[in-house]
């Protein structure tokens, strides 16, 4: 099994080739003092690899590997699939990517390949084979990256398209399955034949985009699993295989690809200086990268649950991020604050984009650790002090399991099927690709901003553990926008609240089956009698409404709660209204219900929350804090977990220039500097801190 080195890999994505002069023993001398323990080379120079078809340049890096191994810094090496040479687009223009409307992505910028094409294929194997075959028993060498980023474009090339008619045939047997399944009895649609199929770039027909959607992500999986695959004949018993990924890439099911791959590594990048601030904007637009403290932890948490375990940051924010007209630089202590944070949900790798500005290319002011002047500035200094802080907290942050006050589900065929046929709409009317995610994020922000923790769970793995197991790991458990389930799926999380865990059912939950075909009954579907409350009746909401709690409504409601986007009409057969809606029409409906079930709870939210309702409902889910930490500012937020090494472990951030104070819930040893702070003693923070303390319990802190 690969085994990773004992404390928190730190280094940064290095290319010496980029370099417009040599100065390869200055930077690596350079990173040596700064602490850096790792670096990623090599994924994104197929053209140096092998300048022609055939000829092959593998020297070029053994200067890099032997300098690195000499001050005792390991290496990622990264096979360059997704940077494709002119010469095979040249003697090869097949390959290229095709887009829904027939024309080919165009070539001059990076992942333009059908990289399910056998010419591309036998030249990757070829250049893989090659790179891994030469370095895999070089001693600095500890994992291997293969591609880059995958699942960028959906592929409508002639192979692709034939193969999901093939995947088709397999999966439903004949065209009468397919056409019962998929309702293609509508607009007329039906097939006589496989060859009637049509392609996707004009189709309306849902069923048909979730089982598009879905192809498209396996063949990314697939694609990795294949590359992987290859590189595992070569690496030790020690050595990983992974692969970096973007989680917002369109072909890319985050869950499924990463069971083919030793660990989970992900580039999560961010917006800093006041976006990282708190208390934080009212409505932070999320895109490529997060906005808001809440969106980085949300981002972190979805990289910990792609596989449930520790996970490796390939690439994050070294310093400004983008293009030439976003250049936002951080704060000082920013590059601190967001490193311990990766490392308190699970990171076992911080790794920067990259060492050395680049002078050419369409990432010249994406900022690395050194400017363009390659002296050692700001960033470097910032740096250089969090090397010795892992140094100094070694093997104990390493690998540690975030706690979760409430786990959430997410689902990823649910999102693509929204993204085309959203629920929601944007403030001109028009339908809201992003509404998956926005219902998602409200529950998520919601149980950040109450000072909960929280664990992403794919819906895919829900039905791997028992009912009772999920009911006792996670007491509180979350469906928002869960629209897609398989009757399986929703009867176990009937049976989760039955076994003693509190189900709460968001908006559109359990609405249609995984076909995406609306259910036969009341919604949620399968869920009513769970429930106590049934709807069929659904709206839009052009502003938001108010909403108040019920006299027996345990929820401690501020006056200014509203519901937002989407109402259902929650009708109560057996169960208590918990929050009700001021309106002289939607107020017959209930906003917030519950009911016991078994020995547990079903609670239903018939809208997306505004910040407050959802604050007031996870502070309700969740009332102690498995951090044990209470009554904390504005300004700062507490992330325990446990330690491989048997210590509770509490990361306290003060994301602000103030200086506020807070109370220890236990006798806290500070791991940095080795001073006890007793319980119930005051802790002082200063601006843009970040406190490591460690507690000899490995039980939660309010146990």
């Amino acid at each position: 099994m690969p085994v990773l080195p004992p404390r928190v890999l730190f280094g940064a994505a290095y290319y010496h080739e980029y370099q417009p002069y040599d100065r390869l023993k200055t930077d690596l001398d350079l990173m040596a003092e700064a602490g850096f323990t790792v670096i990623r080379v090599g994924e994104s120079v197929w053209s140096t690899w092998e300048p022609e078809n055939g000829r092959f340049d593998l020297d070029w890096l053994q200067p890099v590997l032997d300098g690195a191994h000499e001050r005792g810094i390991s290496v990622v090496l990264g096979t360059p699939t997704y940077a494709v040479p002119p010469w095979l687009a040249r003697q090869y223009p097949e390959i290229a990517g095709e887009r829904a409307d027939g024309r080919r992505v165009g070539w001059g910028a990076r992942q333009e390949v059908d990289f399910t094409h056998p010419a591309f294929r036998f030249h990757a194997e070829r250049v893989t084979r090659k790179i891994v075959g030469r370095y895999a028993d070089h001693p600095s060498v500890i994992g291997f990256q293969v591609d880059n980023e995958p699942g960028v474009h959906l592929l409508h090339n002639h192979g692709v398209f034939q193969r999901f008619v093939d995947h088709l045939r397999t999966t439903y047997g004949d065209v009468e399955n397919l056409n019962r399944a998929w309702g293609l009895v509508y607009w007329s649609h039906r097939l006589s034949t496989w060859a009637d199929l049509w392609t996707p770039e004009g189709n309306a027909q849902p069923q048909y985009d979730v089982a598009w959607r879905a192809f498209q992500a396996r063949q990314t999986s697939e694609f990795v699993a294949w590359q992987a695959d290859i590189v595992r004949e070569y690496v030790r018993p020690e050595q990983f295989v992974t692969t970096c990924l973007h989680y917002s890439h369109v072909a890319l099911d985050d869950d499924e690809l990463t069971d083919h791959v030793d660990v989970t590594a992900g580039n999560p990048y961010y917006d800093m200086q006041d976006a990282l601030t708190l208390p934080d904007a009212e409505d932070d637009e999320q895109g490529w990268k997060t906005r808001g403290v809440w969106a980085f932890y949300r981002g972190a948490d979805w990289i910990f649950s792609s596989r449930q375990e520790p996970f490796l940051v390939t690439e994050t924010n070294a310093g400004n991020i983008g293009g030439t007209s976003d250049n936002r630089p951080a704060y000082d202590g920013q590059w601190r604050q967001a490193a311990w944070a990766f490392v308190a949900r699970g990171a076992r790798m911080i790794e920067y984009w990259h060492w050395h500005t680049l002078h050419f290319g369409a990432e010249t002011y994406w900022g690395g650790v050194l400017p363009h002047s390659g002296r050692p500035g700001r960033v470097y200094a910032e740096l250089a002090r969090l090397g010795a802080e892992f140094a100094t907290a070694g093997a104990t942050v390493a690998g540690i399991e975030p706690d979760a006050d409430i786990a959430i589900v997410y689902s990823a065929p649910s999102k693509w099927y929204m993204q085309k046929y959203p629920p929601l709409s944007t403030s001109d009317g028009s339908p809201d690709g992003g509404a998956y995610q926005r219902i998602f994020d409200a529950f998520y922000r919601g149980a950040f901003e109450a000072g909960r923790q929280v664990r992403v769970i794919h819906a895919r793995k829900l039905p791997a553990t028992t009912p009772d197991e999920a009911a006792r790991r996670h007491p509180v458990l979350v469906a928002p926008a869960l629209y897609l389930a398989d009757d399986a799926t929703v009867d176990w999380l009937a049976a989760y609240a039955h076994a003693g865990g509190h189900l709460v059912v968001g908006p559109r939950t359990a609405y249609a089956d995984h076909e995406a075909r609306a259910r036969q009954e009341s919604a949620p579907g399968r869920l009513v009698d769970a429930a106590g409350v049934y709807y069929d009746e659904f709206s839009n909401l052009s502003s938001d409404l108010p909403v108040r709690a019920t006299p027996q409504s345990p929820i401690d409601l501020p006056e200014n709660a509203v519901a937002t986007r989407w109402l259902e009409g929650l009708t109560v057969v057996d169960a208590d209204v918990l929050v009700e809606y001021e309106h002289r029409h939607f107020g017959r409906w209930a906003a917030v219900t519950t009911r016991r079930h078994g020995d547990g709870r079903v609670t239903c939210v018939g809208t997306v929350p505004g910040r407050e309702l959802a604050t007031a409902l996870a502070r309700w889910l969740a009332p102690t804090p498995e951090s044990g930490w209470l009554d904390l500012p504005a300004t700062v937020t507490v992330t325990t977990g446990a330690s491989p090494d048997g210590h509770r472990v509490h990361v306290v951030h003060n994301w602000s220039d103030e200086h506020p104070e807070i109370v220890a819930p236990v006798e806290l040893t500070d791991l940095l500097d080795g001073s006890v702070v007793p319980a119930g003693e005051r802790v002082s923070l200063t601006a843009r801190d970040v406190r490591v303390f460690t507690a000899s319990s490995a039980r939660s802190a309010h146990e």
